[in-house]
């Protein structure tokens, strides 16, 4: 099991000599194979709550576990794949994708094997020896992703790892994700600002209060999903044709807009 779950989870950070809290009352359970995705405003906690999940932050009360261990540093059942890329720009793609497994000391062969599977699964093969000046923004990240992949994480935490991305790139990377889920499914935790990406991709949505975040609702996507077969489709502009799409994707907003500060109007 690779479950993720806050058990009352608060955190304050200090500045300028007082306490300030980031979160509160935080109650969660990402699923085992469950996509998971939170949205929320601002500075409303959102990657607090990834970074915990991590073992990179830690509570200042309650507790994170993830498959019933509670976290309490990095471990290597967790992968995480951030905005930005942080390729190595004098490594192949590669050499970069091995990076994890070079560290942990997998041996040379094996390392070979796992490397070439990730890059099938990616659709990278053939660009093994290209260095990361020669790729695209959305090939950088099919890099950054299989560097997760390839240590065969349990659990992903991405936080928003499309956001550096042009626009036509990131409909091409979401619908990457998504047959990513299908074939070589894991525990994803998933931080956005785009409530289409959230509801395209994600099994449940989380959407967070303003400061100090607390959970404000949980959407189940995956039943509407299921209902209307949003599958059948291969792109995510015929998904998001669909009414349900829209139905769910406007009802987030309007959770996300009574949040706004008065100084936001």
């Amino acid at each position: 099991m690779s479950d993720i779950v806050f058990t009352n989870v608060a955190r304050n950070f200090r500045r300028d000599g007082k306490e300030f809290p980031a979160l509160r009352d935080i109650n969660l359970s990402v699923r085992d194979k469950e996509f998971l995705a939170i949205v929320g405003p601002s500075g409303c906690g959102k990657t607090t709550c990834l970074r915990m999940a991590a073992g990179l932050e830690f509570p200042t009360s309650g507790t994170v576990a993830v498959g019933g261990v509670r976290v309490t540093r990095p471990g290597p059942d967790r992968a995480v794949v951030f905005q930005q890329f942080a390729l190595f720009p004098w490594k192949t793609v590669a050499e970069n994708i091995g990076f994890g497994l070079v560290a942990n000391g997998v041996a040379a062969a094996e390392r070979a094997r796992r490397v070439a599977d990730v890059l099938k699964l990616m659709n990278l093969a053939g660009y093994e020896s290209a260095f990361p000046h020669q790729l695209s923004g959305g090939m950088q990240q099919r890099v950054a992703i299989a560097r997760a992949y390839v240590l065969d994480p349990q659990v992903l935490l991405m936080d928003e790892p499309f956001g550096a991305l042009d626009a036509q790139t990131r409909v091409v990377m979401q619908e990457e994700l998504v047959r990513l889920a299908r074939v070589n499914p894991r525990t994803v935790l998933f931080i956005t600002h785009a409530v289409e990406e959230a509801v395209y991709l994600a099994d449940r949505v989380v959407v967070m209060s303003r400061r100090p975040g607390t959970i404000r609702e949980i959407i189940d996507v995956a039943s509407v999903r299921a209902a209307d077969s949003w599958d059948r489709f291969e792109k995510i502009e015929d998904v998001m044709d669909q009414a349900s799409f829209v139905h769910l994707r406007t009802h987030i907003w309007r959770l996300l807009r009574e949040q706004q500060a008065p100084d936001d109007h």
